[in-house]
Formats: structure tokens, sequence, C-alpha cells
């Protein structure tokens, strides 16, 4: 998936968090209610302007950042 098309940074719009789309839903409340234990069809009931694209673009944005992580040696 490539979620630099959806996934935008805004300096001046939640504190330059990532959002979707420039709207002001922030990547990472996406995934603290994924976490939560909110399905994406509870998500995008709750958030219409939402597509089931928006959630996956979370996703592997979090997912690319976790990759980039360093990574401590023992």
């Amino acid at each position: 998936m490539n979620y630099q098309d959806i996934i935008t940074i805004e300096p001046g719009k939640r504190g330059g968090r990532p959002t979707i789309r420039g709207m002001r839903i922030a990547v990472a409340d996406v995934l603290g209610w994924l976490a939560a234990g909110m399905s994406h069809e509870e998500i995008l009931s709750d958030y219409p302007e939402l597509s089931e694209e928006d959630i996956r673009a979370c996703l592997a944005y979090a997912a690319d950042r976790e990759r980039k992580l360093v990574t401590a040696t023992i």
C-alpha cells in the first residue's frame, strides 16, 4: 500500500502529527481505536469521512515507522 497519498503532515495541524488526507483525524487516533478493540466497521460507522483504505494506510504507516526504528543490540 502506498500510504504517502493518504497520510499527510502539515505544520500547525494536530501539532504537526501525521493525519489522514489533511483532516484533523490523526494516525495515532486510528491506531489507538484499533488497539482499544474497535473494529474497522465501528470506526467507519463513527467516522463516515474515513474509508477502509484510510485505516489500512494508518497501519502501513505504523509498520513502516516500526521497520525504520533503530534497535538495541545486546
